[in-house]
């Protein structure tokens, strides 16, 4: 694999490495949102979930809507949502080693 095939891919990897994003992810995987829902139903704040959606939009894994004054975000498409199902049966599969991984601590 070239250098930049794996930057590349590590750069998408970064985007689903962080908490808040990956609830973003998990609040959009059905429906799209404005940030104002995305804050609500995450019980975050609006300026750090804006920062997370930037990285996200930015990345290529969500794209955003405008309608009048409101932009709505969602997943790009179903491989995303096809990612993050699959995370979940990876995670069902490996997750007492995660537990007891010492390697990543937050």
């Amino acid at each position: 694999m070239q250098n930049s095939t794996l930057d590349m891919k590590v750069k998408l990897i970064h985007g689903f490495s962080n908490k808040t994003r990956i609830q973003i992810l998990e609040c959009l995987k059905n429906e799209e949102k404005t940030v104002s829902q995305i804050v609500e139903q995450i019980k975050g704040n609006q300026s750090n979930i804006s920062q997370h959606l930037a990285c996200l939009k930015g990345c290529g894994i969500i794209v955003g809507r405008n309608e009048g004054k409101y932009c709505f975000y969602s997943l790009r498409n179903q491989y995303i949502r096809d990612l993050l199902d699959m995370f979940d049966v990876v995670l069902n599969d490996v997750q007492n080693d995660v537990i007891c991984c010492e390697n990543h601590m937050e």
